[in-house]
């Protein structure tokens, strides 16, 4: 694995301009997910050849350090070789099989003995069926109907929660999706990220009927959000207190933020948990867990039905193993916390230097810039961030070999491979393209 310093690139993008021209004729949009398509900074996207440890390569040979990381899961850096060595052996024995393996035990141990809620596990394939699983089964449970969601907060694209949903929703400028009917989100409650008083309110509307709170305890789909101090327990409170569920969706903070995600981080157990991305090591993956006499409602246990032909693969299993097996290694997040430090403190000195009105914001290995003068504590005050100067901003890092999310409401990610000379670099790099902007 290389720790040599990025270069700036020649940086030509015409073989990626060529193949996106194609993409258009084959696929909506040239993409196969909305954000991929470069809409919320202009241009075309990059095509990506290849990666290794914190690089990316793009077919017209550019190498960019990834702050991307497939959003989210790449934590150990791409191609790790326990990981790739884990993948190799478990194809060599079968690509998928429809029916159980030890492998799925082997995770679903690592998973429970991780994070503090989860007492049983149900692997799924992506974190939209993670979520929308298990929202259905916190409304088996309750009885209940109702749910209550937050503004900015993107929870996958299943109907009843595309209402007033961050990531590739509001890069789109889409306030909802053609195609939902409205009896779908007719039993999805809307409240302000942050704002508990409002929740409470709900409740005192509809005791009895709110069968869960979803909530990403920390928001990283409309940049990144930190819950406020007290709010996250007050949602707590108020669930115990109605007779409903808690579910964190941690499907970007899980393996992120801490070992057991920031329900460790804040000394809360939710009654539910959804996890994705990081727990397959890159592989397409999915999981919900919690209270063992919720989960015991799970057919074939219980009644509440959801299934899966990949559910459990064996490659992102064995992925997932190999991602998990390093991570839990002693030292591991002391070496992200430090590598966030570093970033943080160069990012914070390189704002206040450019004289621009910017908010700066991190926890754990995330973190994200807005383009914005306020401090944003919802959905609302990340939508008064400047997008025009953070397109013109992603272009000049671009430029400079350095991977960005292509949206002002998605968080970045930094990975285990990043060397402290890759950090100040990139803290260097941003100085430059915040001056240009200026200019």
């Amino acid at each position: 694995m290389s720790n040599a310093m990025p270069v700036e690139n020649s940086f030509m993008l015409s073989r990626s301009h060529n193949l996106f021209a194609e993409a258009k004729t084959l696929l909506p949009g040239g993409v196969n997910s909305p954000v991929r398509a470069f809409r919320g900074v202009g241009g075309s996207p990059v095509f990506i050849d290849r990666a290794d440890g914190p690089y990316l390569y793009d077919v017209d040979s550019n190498r960019y350090l990834d702050y991307v990381q497939s959003w989210g899961p790449m934590i150990l850096g791409h191609t790790y070789p326990s990981v790739v060595e884990a993948v190799t052996k478990a194809a060599q024995r079968g690509f998928s099989f429809g029916a159980p393996t030890q492998a799925e035990s082997i995770l679903a141990r690592m998973v429970i003995e991780s994070v503090p809620s989860i007492e049983m596990v149900r692997f799924v394939n992506s974190g939209t069926e993670a979520t929308m699983s298990a929202l259905r089964l916190a409304r088996a449970y309750t009885g209940r109907n109702k749910i209550i969601k937050f503004s900015g907060c993107y929870h996958g694209h299943a109907d009843m929660l595309l209402v007033q949903a961050g990531s590739g929703v509001a890069t789109m400028g889409l306030p909802d999706s053609p195609g939902v009917p409205p009896e779908a989100t007719s039993n999805t409650l809307i409240a302000s990220y942050n704002d508990g008083a409002a929740v409470e309110e709900l409740f005192r509307r509809y005791p009895g009927e709110i069968a869960a709170i979803i909530i990403e305890p920390v928001a990283a789909n409309m940049g990144l959000v930190l819950p406020e101090p007290g709010f996250l327990q007050k949602l707590r409170n108020l669930t115990l207190q109605y007779g409903a569920l808690l579910i964190f969706d941690e499907v970007m903070t899980g393996f992120r933020v801490a070992l057991g995600g920031m329900q460790e981080r804040v000394d809360i157990k939710p009654d539910l948990t959804c996890l994705g991305k990081i727990i397959g090591g890159g592989l397409p993956v999915g999981a919900y867990g919690g209270r063992r006499d919720i989960m015991a409602q799970v057919a074939p246990l219980g009644a509440m039905y959801q299934a899966g032909t990949l559910s459990g693969n064996p490659l992102a299993m064995a992925a997932g193993i190999a991602t998990l097996t390093e991570l839990r290694k002693p030292g591991q997040y002391a070496a992200l916390e430090r590598k966030r430090q570093l970033l943080s403190d160069g990012f914070e000195r390189m704002v206040h230097e450019s004289g621009l009105g910017l908010q700066f914001v991190s926890i754990g290995a995330m973190f994200c810039l807005y383009f914005t003068p306020k401090p944003v504590t919802d959905y609302a005050g990340a939508k008064t961030a400047n997008t025009t100067q953070f397109a013109r901003y992603f272009w000049r890092m671009l430029q400079q070999g350095i991977y960005l999310p292509p949206s002002q409401f998605e968080a970045c990610f930094i990975s285990l491979a990043l060397s402290d000379e890759m950090i100040e670099q990139t803290v260097k790099c941003a100085g430059r393209a915040l001056n240009e902007i200026l200019e």
